[in-house]
């Protein structure tokens, strides 16, 4: 009887076990079901919109200094001093070489000095002493014929009446002679005077002039040993350093600057796109068409351009036309020299279809997007594209505004999935 209690409690026992096992079974089955079934990938997408958008056109060139000065040693000299830092901003006027000027400054020290001669020779010839003396020896021979006249007048009616001898005449006419003789004599000598210090006074008064200008000169040459800016701009690297000689046989290069204020980009534009930009194509309207300027990194320049010079010919062989476009570079963020590619918009589009670039793929030489419908399923769609405005296409046909279209985890969908969209690149982790 007790065997047979104890045999069927083990019965109950393996019976218990055995349903344990297969509820525990069933239930992990049921786990592994839901396991396997992965829930929506996540996707960032963006909205197509719609909005009038200008049409850009690029042109390619190269930024230029709207002025570039060579500094140049004009006098010979030991360079003394460099007073600017290289690849630095300068100022209009500012300081920037020295040259050894101890020579120079001798050089107008004697100027001076021969100036201060010629002008004591130029006073001491207007004083005219020779030619006073001539004047007063003519005056003194004029009144000596006049009193030989007074003689002569006096004894020829004295002689008609026997009242003198004509020794006594003759005296007299002899004495007039001589005086008159005398007074032509002084008129000669007053006039050899007058001329002579009439050239002696041009002559200092020219050695006058030229000392001036012999001061003026070394004066100028002295100046050439001080330096200074001509422009505000950027100023390069040094060309010589400092204890060299320079300015020998020819002007040496020490430095050039650049100006900075503004940059100026010269490129080719073909006759129709002047056109276009210009509307009329007059000169007057020129002025309002704005550039952009990209830059090596693709991003815009915060300054726009503006037209500053047209050619004033058509190049026959390409058909197109130099021009330059000016940009304010107050920060110097621009150096001539750069490669630049410029944009302008010649036309407007209105209401254009705009599809995100980084959503268009291309297969085949066909371009598609991923489309999220309302019921986020993905369907792939082909599309026609045209322009492209900032980082969208603008969308010639396959999508209208509103539609939304995968940008980011593109290879985690197929067309048919369902997705979790979302309009942030954290949500698509």
């Amino acid at each position: 009887m007790n065997i047979q209690h104890g045999r069927k409690a083990l019965f109950f026992v393996a019976t218990s076990i055995a349903a344990a096992v297969l509820i525990s079974t069933g239930c992990s089955r049921k786990d592994e079901s839901k396991a396997a079934t992965p829930p929506p990938p996540s996707v960032v997408v963006a909205e197509v919109t719609q909005k009038t958008v200008p049409i850009y056109s690029e042109f390619v060139g190269q930024t230029a200094a709207s002025q570039t000065v060579e500094i140049r040693a004009r006098a010979q000299g030991m360079l003394e001093k460099v007073l600017f830092t290289e690849g630095a901003a300068v100022r209009k006027g500012q300081l920037l070489f020295q040259i050894q000027k101890s020579e120079y400054e001798a050089r107008v020290l004697a100027a001076k000095a021969t100036l201060l001669k010629a002008e004591a020779d130029l006073a001491q010839a207007k004083e005219r002493t020779d030619e006073i003396q001539a004047e007063a020896n003519l005056a003194q021979a004029q009144t000596g014929l006049s009193l030989a006249n007074s003689n002569l007048d006096r004894y020829e009616p004295l002689a008609k009446q026997n009242a003198v001898t004509q020794i006594d005449l003759d005296s007299a006419r002899a004495a007039k002679d001589a005086a008159q003789a005398e007074v032509e004599a002084a008129q000669a000598t007053l006039k050899n005077r007058t001329a002579a210090v009439k050239y002696n006074v041009e002559k200092a008064a020219g050695a006058v002039a030229a000392a001036k200008a012999d001061l003026a000169l070394a004066q100028i040459n002295l100046t050439y040993c001080t330096i200074y800016s001509p422009i505000s701009g950027i100023v390069g690297l040094q060309e010589v350093n400092e204890g060299n000689l320079v300015g020998k046989n020819e002007p040496t290069l020490l430095a050039t600057i650049s100006s900075s204020s503004s940059l100026d980009v010269d490129f080719s534009i073909s006759e129709a796109y002047i056109l276009k930009l210009t509307k009329s194509g007059k000169a007057g309207s020129r002025r309002s068409v704005g550039f952009q300027l990209l830059l090596a990194d693709n991003s815009v320049y915060d300054q726009e351009g503006r037209f500053s010079v047209v050619d004033r010919t058509v190049d026959p062989k390409t058909g197109t036309i130099k021009v330059r476009a000016s940009f304010p570079n107050a920060a110097n963020r621009l150096r001539p020299g750069q490669f630049a590619r410029l944009r302008a918009a010649v036309e407007e589009r209105t209401d254009a279809i705009l599809v995100p670039q980084v959503a268009v793929q291309e297969l085949q030489s066909a371009k598609y997007v991923l489309v999220v419908g309302s019921d986020n399923k993905v369907s792939q769609r082909t599309i026609t594209v045209g322009d492209r405005y900032e980082d969208t296409y603008i969308v010639v046909e396959g999508l209208k505004a509103g539609e939304r279209v995968v940008t980011e985890g593109v290879q985690k969908v197929r067309p048919g999935m369902v997705v979790t969209p979302t309009t942030t690149a954290g949500g698509a982790s």
